[in-house]
């Protein structure tokens, strides 16, 4: 289909384009842009219907948003942000140099340019920079024919009516109500006999993290947001949280692999952009290693005297780096799902030195009869090997499951205690076992 449309924009056939863009999906009709060359951009949007245009303009990239405002003309603007949900509103300014922030509030009318800059006073990444002020909110005296006139009313602007929200002339939350729950009730029954008190809610200044938890957790389309009062102020909707949860998740790999997190799509970002997000880590990956050159230049009396020895360092480092990664991704994400707690760190500690234990014994016998079969050395060279082997994943497993926590206790993602900074440190602790083995059990 997108191919098809693409061979549409590239003949000029508007007409035809106009048709089949009428009935399309609007993340469907966002995906075409990014698709098609700059100078058809706004000849495309322009076939759109207002409505249609705006929820389109909602899922386009910042880039492509940009171009469209920096083109358009003012009363078009005002259009789009008549038509946009507030926080997609608030989403798209936060994107845009201060040129097209300045064109765009211009254009807003007075009350959408207060909320905006409501919003714009949250910090980044809280939940009161993600939420939505397009709600329904209903008073407890209200009865449900009443609460349904309401909504009918007001529901038409709102972003999602599925939950209602009851809220006392203070605007405190008292609880909410479903509409599923005012369809099974009488038209005469109140909203505070049918409402439920125990509600699950954000403040202002949660990070966005904690919201996207409260959503995996609890499984909910919207979850309201309260000031410091327990004022009602705004919702996040389910499909705020989705990115949310998105780009939490790309962060974490984005750590995980030793770079520093970018918000722009890969083929987007420049090549400098990019190696400036990975270097850092790299540098400081690679100055830590000198550990290694360090602890084996200390043994190189034991090296020069048994060059076989060398044979195995590989095998042993990779062991380590393998083990080590293995428990950092299980609890890094145990950590993350908030199944595991810093004050469990001595059961984790606990369950990977059994499971080290089980794995490495294995791995040491199996180790022991590859080298006296494949007469790769001794049977002394054998011991050394597989006892270092064992001790290696010990120690592996065992820092590779502390360090995350370590990291969640001290207030640090523990996203950052990966493979490449986990495998840095078992290197350095798989080589001074081995060669401290090697010296003591081979009189070298």
């Amino acid at each position: 289909m997108q191919e098809r449309l693409i061979e549409l924009v590239n003949e000029n056939a508007l007409k035809e384009l106009r048709t089949i863009l009428k009935d399309m999906n609007e993340v469907d009709i966002a995906q075409l842009f990014e698709n098609i060359d700059r100078e058809n951009i706004v000849k495309i949007f322009r076939l759109m219907p207002k409505e249609q245009a705006a929820e389109v303009f909602a899922y386009l990239s910042a880039e492509t948003q940009q171009l469209i405002v920096e083109t358009i003309t003012d009363k078009e603007i005002a259009v789009i942000l008549d038509e946009l949900f507030l926080d997609d509103t608030v989403d798209f300014i936060d994107e845009m140099p201060a040129n097209v922030v300045k064109r765009v509030l211009k254009n807003a009318s007075p009350e959408t340019r207060k909320y905006i800059n409501t919003f714009l006073q949250y910090a980044d990444d809280t939940a009161g920079s993600v939420m939505t002020i397009e709600f329904v909110d209903l008073r407890k005296e209200m009865t449900v024919a009443e609460a349904f006139s309401h909504i009918r009313k007001t529901g038409i602007d709102k972003e999602t009516i599925y939950t209602c929200y009851v809220t006392d002339k203070n605007r405190r939350l008292e609880g909410i109500v479903s509409v599923r729950k005012l369809l099974l009730s009488k038209d005469e029954e109140l909203i505070g006999n049918i409402m439920k008190s125990n509600v699950i809610y954000l403040t202002t200044s949660d990070d966005q993290e904690v919201v996207g938890n409260m959503f995996s957790k609890y499984g909910l389309i919207s979850i309201p947001v309260v000031d410091s009062e327990t004022r009602l102020v705004g919702i996040v909707t389910i499909d705020d949280a989705l990115e949310i949860i998105k780009q939490e998740a790309t962060e974490d790999f984005e750590k995980m692999a030793a770079m520093t997190p970018s918000e722009k799509p890969y083929l987007k970002t420049g090549v400098f952009e990019l190696a400036k997000h990975r270097i850092l880590w790299l540098l400081i990956l690679m100055i830590s290693a000198t550990f290694t050159g360090g602890i084996m230049k200390g043994y190189e009396d034991v090296l020069s005297s048994m060059i076989v020895l060398s044979v195995f360092i590989p095998m042993l480092m990779d062991t380590g780096g393998n083990a080590g990664s293995q428990s950092a991704t299980l609890i890094i994400r145990g950590l993350a799902l908030n199944e595991i707690q810093t004050r469990d760190w001595y059961k984790v500690a606990l369950k990977e030195l059994c499971v080290a234990l089980v794995a490495g014994s294995v791995l040491a016998v199996v180790n022991y009869f590859r080298i006296i079969l494949f007469n790769m050395g001794s049977s002394q060279i054998a011991v050394v090997v597989s006892l270092s082997v064992l001790f290696t994943v010990v120690m592996a497993k065992v820092v590779g499951s502390m360090l995350p926590i370590l990291a969640n206790k001290i207030k640090i993602d523990p996203a950052i205690m990966a493979s490449p900074l986990i495998t840095t440190i078992v290197d350095a602790l798989a080589l001074f076992v081995y060669f401290s083995f090697s010296r003591a059990l081979l009189g070298i």
